[in-house]
C-alpha cells in the first residue's frame, strides 16, 4: 500500500492553522468528511473515541489520529503541516506539527494496520519530516509525502 493510495491532493495542507488538538481533529475531519461526502460529526466523534484510548501523538512532533468509519469502502487520509505546533498529549510531550489522519472502513482489519504501519514508517524518518516542515505549499507537500525518496535533499 502506497501513501498515494491514501491521500488526495485536496486533502494535504502545508500551512494549517489550529490552536488546539481538538481544533485540529475537528477541522481536519470536517475537511475529510466534506471531500468524501460523509458525516463530519460522526468522523470527529470516532476520532475523539480513539483519542480517549490514548493519544495518537507518537512523538517527535508527529500525530497519526485514526478511526474506523461506517459507510466508507477505502482507507483514506488527510495530511497537514501545522503552522504552529499544538499540544497533542504526545508520548514524548513534544507539541505536534505533522498530522496524518487516517479513516478506514469498519471491517478493514489488517489493511488498516498496514496503512498505519506505512504512515508510521514514513513519519519516523526525521530527514523526511524536516523536509515536510520546510514547505508551505500544498502541492509541493503532497508531492513530498507521496514520493519522499524523489524529494531527497
Amino acid at each position: 500500500m502506497d501513501i498515494e493510495d491514501l491521500l488526495a491532493t485536496d486533502l494535504v495542507f502545508a500551512d494549517f492553522k489550529a490552536s488546539s488538538k481538538k481544533q485540529v481533529l475537528q477541522t481536519l475531519s470536517r475537511r475529510w468528511a466534506v471531500a468524501k461526502s460523509m458525516d463530519e460529526r460522526a468522523a470527529f466523534e470516532k476520532l475523539l473515541d480513539r483519542e480517549r484510548l490514548g493519544s495518537t501523538g507518537v512523538g517527535k512532533g508527529v500525530a497519526i489520529p485514526h478511526a474506523r468509519i461506517e459507510g466508507i469502502d477505502t482507507i483514506t487520509g488527510v495530511f497537514a503541516r501545522l503552522a504552529t505546533p499544538v499540544d497533542f498529549d504526545a508520548v514524548d510531550d513534544v507539541p505536534v506539527d505533522l498530522v496524518f489522519m487516517l479513516f478506514a472502513p469498519e471491517d478493514a482489519g489488517a489493511d488498516h494496520l498496514k496503512a498505519l504501519a506505512r504512515i508510521s514508517r514514513l513519519l519516523r524518518d526525521t530527514t523526511i519530516c524536516d523536509r515536510f516542515r520546510q514547505t508551505s505549499d500544498n502541492a509541493a507537500l503532497y508531492a513530498m509525502v507521496v514520493q519522499p525518496a524523489s524529494h531527497a535533499a
